[in-house]
């Protein structure tokens, strides 16, 4: 489902007092200076109007809007909603609203995982095949530390699916999700040698989470995570027809002024799915210092930041980004779903966060959190302060190359009928206007745009290489999407010989 920090399907689309612990448990030197904390705001109401400043933009009638938690010291400092949880309705966002938060379910399945790995019931260095033995054999092993750092090289079943036509409204289901997985007959690049960003490696922890532990994600992380930690409203959503108490329906904003629904049928876990409050995110973050759940050790291995091959450190560690904002340190991360968007933001040596849980798909709550943090924590943030609603950088598609203009017969070449084996899918490719256009159950319809040659891209997102035969005919192309790299597509007629 899932998921982001900006991942969507193509065709649309992640409390009690501790003590002074930091979030990534570094010890301090002997005789070090504690780290700098917020003062108690002298002025409650300034502080608050201050806050309430950043959401002006949502908070007016018949907009959807955003739930907003600031968390210091254990408890909740400032709670609001602003904007509208169901516009049918008139129901106002609260603090106890439930939200699905898309990727940022995923600090909940590496939990699962590592407790699991504490209870000797898997190693991080496993295998995954081990668990999941329906997986191909890629020469080198895919083990479940690869997947918890992003670094397993598995296309992004989210992508994958899309490109099949599937939609997030659709209803899709694990066995959807496993199947197109086990059909990739090559990784984006060797385990460990890079960083991407892949929902297929958190949806598969959600099956190790299964097969190891003999119930699903959602009973083992309710009975381990969210019920000894009080999270009354937090579930992992595996079961699209449930009904939710008090969920807020997302939305997206429409052409032309006003916003259509924009709600998911899928029901994978782990790399998403799990719906809860501001309220209840306080628990789970202040465990970070109490550490009622897991153990300091534990809490620590899923802070640390994991390593490629070579060593070379990543800002990613399990399921959380370990990366300086304003010079103070963070551990947070999004989430984007459907219409949904999330992030929880923390400065562990302020003991200070920020949850920011939204249910429009242009909400941004990374940046609005970061403009709370502003306000909170202002007096020991150094430089540039965050753009004012600005939209996520990576929700932005790079720029397409244009290339040399084509003429009729060159861009007829390129058109056929095009079947890719690993998706069981296939597309046209037709000449409209002068220009080459992709006909697919929901693909874009944006034109191929030329680049280099036999290069095309397609509104900054696809990437076709062609490829030819004997006698210099297109034979099939390579496509290239974000987080999936090399999957094939053959012309029809060329497996059978043709050229």
């Amino acid at each position: 489902m899932h998921r982001s920090p900006a991942a969507v399907p193509v065709a649309a689309r992640l409390a009690l007092a501790g003590a002074a612990l930091t979030a990534l448990a570094v010890a301090a030197p002997a005789g070090a200076q504690p780290p700098a904390r917020p003062a108690a705001p002298a002025d409650s109401a300034a502080l608050a109007a201050a806050t309430d400043r950043v959401f002006a933009h949502l908070d007016k009638p018949g907009s959807p809007g955003c739930a907003l938690g600031v968390y210091r010291d254990g408890r909740i400092a400032y709670a609001r909603g602003y904007g509208l949880a169901n516009l049918e309705l008139g129901v106002p966002i609260t603090p106890r609203t439930v939200f699905d938060i898309g990727s940022t379910s995923k600090q909940f399945t590496a939990m699962s995982i590592l407790l699991l790995a504490r209870d000797g019931k898997l190693s991080l260095d496993d295998p995954v095949r081990k668990h999941v033995p329906e997986l191909p054999d890629y020469g080198r092993p895919v083990t479940i530390r690869h997947l918890l750092h992003h670094t397993s090289g598995l296309r992004d079943y989210i992508e994958l699916l899309s490109l099949t036509g599937a939609r997030a409204e659709d209803w899709t289901t694990d066995d959807d999700a496993l199947a197109v997985i086990s059909r990739q007959r090559a990784l984006n690049f060797d385990p460990g040698s890079e960083w991407l960003y892949s929902n297929t490696g958190f949806f598969l922890l959600s099956v190790v989470v299964e097969r190891a532990s003999g119930m699903s994600l959602r009973r083992f992380a309710d009975e381990r995570i969210f019920r000894p930690l009080g999270m009354t409203s937090t579930h992992f959503h595996d079961d699209h027809t449930m009904v939710v108490p008090g969920r807020a329906t997302g939305y997206s904003p429409r052409e032309g002024g006003g916003f259509s629904i924009d709600m998911s049928d899928w029901e994978q876990t782990g790399d998403g799915g799990v719906m809860t409050t501001v309220e209840d995110l306080l628990k789970w973050d202040e465990n970070f210092y109490a550490a009622r759940v897991g153990g300091r050790a534990l809490l620590d291995t899923m802070q640390r930041p994991g390593t490629l091959n070579g060593g070379k450190p990543l800002e990613y560690a399990a399921a959380l980004f370990i990366r300086p904002y304003r010079g103070l340190r963070t551990v947070s991360h999004g989430g984007a779903w459907a219409g949904y968007r999330a992030e929880l933001l923390r400065f562990p040596d302020q003991h200070l966060s920020v949850a920011c849980l939204c249910n429009v798909s242009n909400g941004n709550p990374s940046g609005l959190a970061r403009r709370v943090a502003d306000v909170h924590l202002a007096t020991l943030l150094t430089g540039a302060a965050a753009a004012t609603n600005a939209a996520e950088s990576d929700d932005a598609p790079p720029p397409a190359a244009a290339g040399a203009r084509l003429s009729p017969a060159q861009l007829a070449a390129y058109a056929g009928s095009y079947y890719a084996d690993e998706l069981q899918s296939g597309i046209t490719i037709a000449v409209d206007s002068g220009a080459l256009v992709l006909r697919g159950k929901n693909w874009p319809t944006e034109p191929l745009t030329p680049g280099r040659r036999d290069e095309f891209s397609v509104g900054g997102y696809f990437t076709l290489r062609f490829a030819r035969g004997a006698g210099g005919k297109v034979s099939g192309f390579a496509l290239d999407l974000g987080r999936i790299r090399g999957v094939k597509f053959v012309r029809s007629g060329a497996a059978r010989g043709e050229r």
